[in-house]
């Protein structure tokens, strides 16, 4: 597309007469442009651009995580309490992978930094925010019905169990001594059941972000409860804790989440009670966040072995699957699947 007055004026719905932009981010899954706009009143100041891929390769491979962000913010982002950027407007994405979005700008607002963690403030503010993502549609019969969201059947676990080894060996073999042996150990220990966990426990479902991490979050330095939720791109089906575990097991420190997960799980789980959730009690809600926490290496070592390399994001994978798998020794995690494994 051509980014013009016109096609602004056509997207805003307000006549824009003018405009500057500037690329945000780095784009690995796409492009991201900051537009300064100029014109009428009701125009907001700025918007953001989210564009795909410029390689035609990869944004054919990727079309349907586009598709998966423009039909949350089309179809399912109302029906949700969660607080994410306004969608001003959004085409079609084609078969090639071709689309166009403008969003809110959120700025000053802050993404969070995977790297250096989170504080248990923060991590708690991302925690109620999950909430009204998972407890206003949840174990909704209707989100089967939503084209592109299924919970995974014996064919998607088979499928993962047999990529998930040979990416697990190569998150090792590229990290290399950046992960301890005892990281090593649970990582290996993750391959053998996830087949079995990525099954399990689908009587409680809903919506998951499935990538519900530090820098998919924006923060307001001066509110320490505002927070904010962006890229929709791997939305699916599942245990709605899973994004949870995968926020406390990758965000906090070890000492932080050790000295503060029971009360953050407590207040996610108090969230979901407000937004309507019934027949869920607080030891429930527990085991599922202790049996979840494998989302964080199995996030982590797909995302790190497929993905374009740099020094920063080998930093990030790194720390992550160190605290997941720390998370991950100390609540039993594998010893949770274990049995179920053995039994499948």
């Amino acid at each position: 597309m051509e980014l013009t007055t016109a096609w602004l004026t056509h997207a805003l719905g307000a006549e824009v007469t003018g405009f500057t932009s500037e690329p945000v981010g780095t784009g690995q899954m796409g492009s991201c442009f900051r537009i300064v706009l100029e014109g009428g009143a009701e125009l907001p100041p700025t918007v953001l651009l989210k564009l795909p891929a410029a390689d035609p390769g990869t944004r054919a491979m990727v079309a349907g995580a586009y598709r998966s962000e423009v039909r949350f913010y089309t179809e399912l982002a109302s029906t949700v309490a969660a607080r994410v950027p306004t969608c001003h407007f959004t085409t079609e994405v084609t078969e090639d992978g071709d689309f166009a979005m403008l969003l809110e700008d959120l700025a000053p607002a802050e993404q969070g930094d995977q790297i250096a963690g989170c504080t248990p403030e923060q991590a708690r503010a991302a925690a109620v925010n999950l909430a009204g993502l998972h407890g206003p549609r949840w174990c909704d019969p209707s989100l089967l019905e939503v084209e592109g969201l299924t919970l995974n059947g014996p064919e998607d676990a088979a499928l993962l169990a047999s990529v998930y080894g040979p990416a697990t060996d190569t998150f090792l073999e590229q990290l290399g001594e950046a992960v301890s042996a005892e990281t090593a150990e649970v990582l290996r220990g993750c391959v053998e059941v996830a087949e079995t966990w990525s099954l399990a426990r689908q009587e409680r479902f809903g919506l998951v972000h499935g990538d519900y991490r530090l820098d998919n979050l924006l923060f307001r330095s001066d509110d320490p409860d505002a927070v904010w939720a962006i890229d929709w791109q791997t939305l699916s089906l599942g245990l709605p804790v899973r994004d949870l575990a995968y926020l406390l097991g990758t965000g906090l420190s070890v000492e932080d989440r050790r000295v503060h997960e029971r009360d953050l799980v407590a207040a996610y789980h108090q969230a979901l009670i407000s937004h309507g959730v019934t027949g869920y009690p607080l030891e429930t809600c527990w085991e599922d966040y202790r049996f979840a926490l494998l989302q964080g290496p199995l996030v982590s070592v797909f995302g790190c072995a497929y993905g374009a390399r740099s020094e920063r994001g080998d930093a990030m994978f790194a720390a992550m699957v160190a605290r997941s798998c720390a998370a991950m020794r100390e609540h039993g995690t594998l010893e949770l699947v274990a049995p179920q494994s053995e039994q499948h």
